[in-house]
């Protein structure tokens, strides 16, 4: 059976492009107010989709992000609502797709892609690698004590959603320009996304909520929480859960988790989407209560190698010749020169010798090439590259992204 690829030329394609992902979430068509809020964030034509006989059996998505990398940022692709229907597994449509969206990214001088997985075996064929992890934590609300007795700062008011993001934005903003794999937030995505609050979002628990806290007269911290309300005769069994908190300074992270550790009428504390790096691993005094789990967090695809290496910084001095296998994107092929200098093409001798996926793997500085090549995911052509690459891409802060886009 043929199908076609091609751009959502309408609001109304765009609303069938959904169908497919939305099947796997329980729905035959998103609800108006649900296709309204992503129709403000996904323009049409950042939107393909698979046909068949005039019915979406497939979708793939594109928002357009300024993504933040080790020492600045890029334009990049955030890839999004994914699905073919299962009617039409197992007949070439994800690779259609996936082969029209990098070829758009590549015209569009989009020189990066990246996602969270639903699957972690899908998106390795083709060109995404594993660029991060992601931690949850559940935490009883009586073993959160910190490992040293500070005073905590500042003044903490609860703030209406409709006023939230004058004041939370700006933290954002300085929080993601030194985080590598975040991304700058409109206006736009602040209403649509972050501060929208239906009952179709809250999955059976409390309203979001928004929390400022402010030092020195100025917001310099927030928290976005739902308080999940249960007991059991009387005593509390409930559970606070984090959407996202962050703040301008180490002061300000330790005031806004505080606020949230020390909420009454709660048992629990949970998020689940931290950084493997976050303060509260050595805030507390027993971090094994934080009952740590791991899952992986982006995936990354270098479009354009040449132009997602330039993005970002390196450690100086020298540089690192590698030899890029790209099947799928055959122009990434070819050895690179890598270095704080400059990104070129050369035909010198390879120092490494890796697959694509490898690159998009320690591009944001989640992984090394040391862990790489203990994976067995690169070879080392010279003694003595992997530590000289690994100086080279060396970062001071995890990568993280503290929203599933």
């Amino acid at each position: 059976m043929s199908h076609e690829v091609r751009v959502c030329a309408s609001a109304e394609e765009l609303r069938e492009a959904m169908r497919p992902i939305g099947h796997y979430f329980g729905r035959s068509r998103p609800a108006d107010d649900q296709f309204e809020r992503f129709a403000r964030v996904m323009p049409a034509a950042r939107m393909l989709a698979a046909w068949d006989g005039g019915r979406a059996v497939g979708g793939a998505g594109a928002f357009p992000f300024l993504l933040t990398v080790p020492g600045g940022r890029v334009h990049a692709a955030g890839i999004s609502a994914v699905g073919v229907l299962p009617t039409h597994r197992r007949r070439g449509i994800l690779r259609s797709m996936m082969r029209a969206q990098l070829d758009a990214c590549r015209e569009r001088s989009e020189p990066v892609a990246y996602l969270w997985s639903t699957e972690d075996t899908i998106y390795g064929r083709f060109g995404y690698g594993i660029a991060s992890f992601s931690t949850e934590i559940e935490l009883p609300r009586e073993r959160s004590t910190y490992h040293a007795a500070i005073e905590p700062a500042g003044l903490a008011r609860l703030v209406p959603l409709a006023e939230a993001e004058t004041l939370i934005a700006p933290v954002w903003e300085q929080v993601a320009t030194e985080t590598p794999g975040m991304f700058a937030r409109t206006s736009v995505w602040w209403q649509a996304r972050v501060l929208s609050d239906p009952d179709a979002r809250r999955g059976g628990v409390g309203e979001l909520q928004c929390v400022v806290l402010e030092l020195d007269g100025h917001p310099a911290a927030y928290a976005l929480y739902r308080v999940n309300w249960a007991s059991d005769r009387g005593v509390p069994t409930g559970a606070v859960d984090v959407v996202e908190a962050m703040g301008q300074s180490p002061e300000a992270t330790h005031a806004i988790w505080r606020y949230l550790l020390d909420m009454d009428w709660t048992a629990r504390i949970r998020a689940r989407i931290l950084p493997v790096d976050h303060p509260l691993l050595l805030l507390l005094a027993e971090p094994r209560r934080l009952r740590l789990s791991f899952r992986d967090g982006l995936w990354v695809r270098l479009v354009d190698v040449g132009a997602a290496l330039a993005a970002r910084w390196y450690m100086p001095p020298g540089s690192v010749v590698i030899d890029v296998v790209d099947e799928f994107c055959p122009w990434n092929a070819g050895r690179w020169r890598i270095g704080a200098g400059a990104i070129e093409r050369t035909q010198s001798e390879a120092d490494l010798r890796c697959d694509v996926t490898a690159l998009g793997s320690v591009y944001l500085g989640g992984f090394t090439w040391a862990q790489l090549a203990r994976a067995l995911r690169v070879e080392e052509r010279r003694a003595g590259a992997i530590a000289r690459a690994d100086g080279l891409f060396r970062t001071a802060v995890a990568p993280w992204c503290a929203e599933i886009f």
